[in-house]
């Protein structure tokens, strides 16, 4: 199974008009022939992290709709759901039967005891050491056994420092894989067509390494999970943020690939007006992958640049950012951090990144709509949004300077606004111009410009940027043979 080669919205289920109707709604009206694709963040019913902390796949919680508003959304798009391969909720009804039962519940074996990674269940600092942390101190979480009062300690990757919502799975257990494979049946039979493997790089544990994409043991695994995709028919694409060297070994293992790397690159190129290292790198990154700028969590900084640009070129990007109102997720890991630089993830919308110039947008935008892959637009950055500071400062989440919700008559609004509709035809022009069927070049250009050229036997069409004035153009071979041009 393949997903159209045409641009994909991702949004939250109540982002766009408040429910998964009123998502149908904007797809089919003022969206309409935008998207061949829809990736619609979690609608499960969860306890945390907006909807990544699922308690059960077999529901749409009630607040955004029913699975009949999902099945007819599939009807008309590729939709892509994610599936957290690598945790639960923690009041999922598995995790709460362990809780009250411990090593006699019939569910225990989904769940990672420090046991199974370290005899008697104690590991050694200077294994902790090794981890790559996404929580404070240490990657574990200590339940309270109801039935024997007991102590149990479990994996558990994501949280704070005194909880965690979100309660890793044993992907080693027969137990966990019976339940991935009826999950994702269950899913195919809702017209989904595509999964992202959220968190898909911390799903190996084992003593000794940093507990985050351990090979071979992550390939294995991986294999596993695809065959029995391919055979029940679902597009799978692992969600992995590590250094480009991984990308690339991943996408040679024949996977999809998210382009982490370009959101930032692009605003690299555009700040210091340099093609030069955006054009070495489109020339050999993967090409069956998804673009994105930007996404429910912030813009990538570390790891996914580590080889491309220098934490020396990299900090000055994130100093301007920050005067643009960002704030920052640092990396946890101190051993994979640059010293005096630990930005993980950039937080902003990538309109107030570029101080909303609606020409540099554009550029960026019109880059990413030319990168190999299958462009992911999220839907704040489909309409242009600027910084949500009110919902940082109410929420107290980082990341919700870059998740506004809109309403019906704001997305109205928003797509008068010239930014929208320009970028509105740049997208239509990408969905439609044959050439993007065929053949990617980056041809040969002084570092102030960057040219980029997609050919399919007779159409061919140019992207051709100016970094110093900052005027794009897109000349393209129409239906007769006779070159047009359209500005951007």
């Amino acid at each position: 199974m393949t997903l159209r080669n045409q641009t994909q919205l991702i949004t939250y289920p109540d982002s766009l008009g408040g429910d998964l109707q009123g998502l149908y709604a904007a797809l089919t009206g003022p969206f309409n022939g935008l998207f061949g694709g829809v990736h619609i963040l979690p609608f499960y019913p969860s306890s945390g992290d907006r909807g990544f902390a699922p308690i059960t796949y077999r529901e749409v919680d009630s607040q955004f709709g029913t699975w009949d508003d999902v099945r007819r959304i599939g009807a008309d798009f590729d939709v892509l759901v994610d599936f957290m391969v690598n945790h639960i909720s923690r009041r999922s009804t598995y995790f709460q039967d362990f809780v009250r039962h411990g090593r006699a519940s019939e569910y225990a074996d989904l769940f990672l005891t420090l046991d199974k990674v370290w005899p008697g269940g104690l590991p050694a600092a200077s294994d902790v050491a090794c981890i790559f942390l996404r929580r404070p101190e240490h990657p574990f979480a200590d339940v309270a056994i109801t039935e024997t009062g007991e102590t149990e300690r479990v994996w558990a990757t994501f949280g704070s420092r005194d909880w965690a919502e979100q309660i890793d799975l044993d992907v080693h257990s027969p137990l966990t894989r019976a339940l991935i494979q009826a999950e994702l049946r269950h899913l195919r039979d809702q017209n989904i067509r595509g999964v992202r493997l959220d968190a898909v790089g911390y799903v190996i544990k084992k003593s000794g390494t940093s507990c985050f994409f351990v090979k071979p043991e992550i390939y294995a695994f991986l294999d596993w999970l695809r065959a029995y995709a391919d055979e029940i028919g679902l597009v799978l694409l692992p969600e992995v943020h590590a250094d480009h060297a991984l990308q690339s070994r991943l996408a040679a293992h024949g996977y999809p690939v998210y382009d982490f790397v370009l959101p930032f690159l692009i605003l690299h190129t555009l700040f210091t007006r340099s093609s030069r290292k955006l054009r070495r790198y489109l020339r050999s990154c993967p090409r069956r992958q998804f673009t994105m700028l930007d996404c429910h969590d912030g813009i990538p900084v570390q790891p996914d640049l580590n080889g491309i640009l220098t934490p020396q070129e990299a900090a000055p990007i994130v100093e301007q950012l920050i005067a643009r109102g960002a704030n920052l997720s640092r990396l946890m890991a101190a051993h994979i951090a640059h010293p005096g630089f630990d930005a993980h993830q950039v937080n902003i919308t990538y309109y107030s990144a570029l101080n909303a110039d609606d020409d540099a947008y554009l550029i960026a935008r019109a880059i990413q709509l030319f990168a190999p892959g299958i462009p992911q637009l999220y839907y704040v950055g489909l309409l242009a949004g600027e910084n949500d500071t009110a919902a940082v400062a109410e929420t107290g989440e980082r990341r919700a300077i870059n998740r506004h919700n809109y309403t019906a008559d704001e997305i109205e609004a928003a797509v008068q606004r010239p930014v929208v509709q320009r970028l509105f035809r740049l997208i239509r022009f990408r969905n439609t111009y044959p050439a993007f069927e065929g053949a990617f070049r980056v041809l040969d250009s002084p570092d102030h410009t960057l040219w980029l050229m997609w050919q399919c036997g007779d159409a061919v069409c140019t992207l051709q940027v100016d970094l110093i004035t900052q005027t794009t153009c897109v000349l393209y071979r129409g239906t007769q043979g006779e070159w047009m041009r359209m500005g951007i």
